[in-house]
């Protein structure tokens, strides 16, 4: 595992204006071709009325994910299966085990809550333990909230936060339908969390993170709700070099989870800021071997890869 130290002050303030600089371009984008295109294969666009905002950005990738629970509901492919905006028709068991889950982990889980929308598996670094409280950041279908709903069986509970009304129906009907007691799937957004003050002892997250364009804001309400002690425990996207800027200003690689990854600096900089300590970001070299499969022919693994990220809410004195 690799530490890394946190880049100086000056490079927080340069980050906060490259990431405003690179919202406003990805909304013109996002006007010209939305997320996950059907011109590219992908999902249904978006609307392509113009973006004029963080919220507008926000709105599309909704839209993107809305059409990827659509799809699978409706038991059809739906954009590259093999990334991060596309949903197989069927689940893809070898595609589960490339991002670090079991082939018993995928057949534990209701049909229909692993769609392949993950860069890894945070259940491996989040030492989930019985008895206690885990929130799941961008729950999608729920694949991760429901193996750790296993994990901290009747004693504990889960908690599964998603912006998405499509995927939070869909993984509410799972929970109904195979008898889960202890998860509670609730619409809201990971800037703002329906989740109340220092009630959270482990929260998980899988490839959701890069797709916010107030990462900071993530990460403070993730402190908010963690309890003294508390672990974060997150698999994400992070950018090891600058991306070209005809990718990173693409909105479908944003919807993608590649063009919003911000730097193993950045990122250890931004926990820093919203009060973490004991920071760990282990870097994935073997994903670059699905990243290839993301967006053929764009070299995004030259730039991006997954990562495992881990921190903690210092208790008080």
């Amino acid at each position: 595992m690799d530490y890394y130290q946190a880049p100086p002050q000056a490079e927080f303030y340069q980050y906060v204006g490259n990431q405003n600089e690179q919202i406003t371009n990805l909304e013109y984008a996002i006007a010209a071709g939305g997320c996950c295109s059907s011109s590219s294969g992908g999902c249904p666009a978006p609307s392509s009325k113009p973006a004029r905002s963080k919220e507008k950005v926000k709105e599309q990738v909704r839209e993107a994910y809305g059409s990827v629970a659509e799809a699978n509901d409706a038991g059809e492919a739906c954009g590259n299966g093999q990334n991060c905006c596309g949903v197989p028709a069927f689940v893809d068991v070898d595609y589960a085990i490339k991002l670090g889950y079991s082939k018993e982990d995928v057949e534990s889980v209701p049909e229909g809550a692993n769609m392949g929308l993950g860069c890894g598996n945070p259940q491996a670094v989040s030492e989930i333990n019985k008895g206690e409280v885990v929130l799941d950041l961008g729950a999608g279908g729920g694949f991760d909230a429901f193996l750790a709903a296993q994990r901290v069986g009747d004693e504990g509970s889960v908690i599964g936060v998603d912006m998405t009304p499509a995927m939070v129906s869909k993984a509410r009907l799972n929970a109904e339908k195979n008898n889960y007691r202890n998860i509670n799937f609730l619409l809201g957004e990971i800037e703002h969390l329906p989740v109340a003050n220092s009630t959270v002892d482990v929260i998980i997250s899988n490839c959701v993170v890069n797709l916010s364009t107030d990462k900071l804001q993530v990460f403070k309400e993730a402190f908010r709700v963690l309890k003294d002690g508390g672990r974060l425990a997150i698999s994400d996207i992070l950018s090891e070099r600058s991306l070209p800027e005809h990718l990173a200003n693409n909105a479908e690689l944003y919807c993608g989870c590649v063009s919003g990854a911000i730097s193993v600096n950045e990122l250890e900089q931004i926990l820093t800021q919203a009060g973490f300590e004991e920071i760990s970001i282990e870097i994935k070299e073997k994903s670059r071997e699905f990243l290839k499969g993301w967006y053929p022919g764009t070299g995004v693994e030259k730039y991006v890869v997954s990562a495992n990220v881990r921190a903690v809410k210092p208790k008080s004195n």
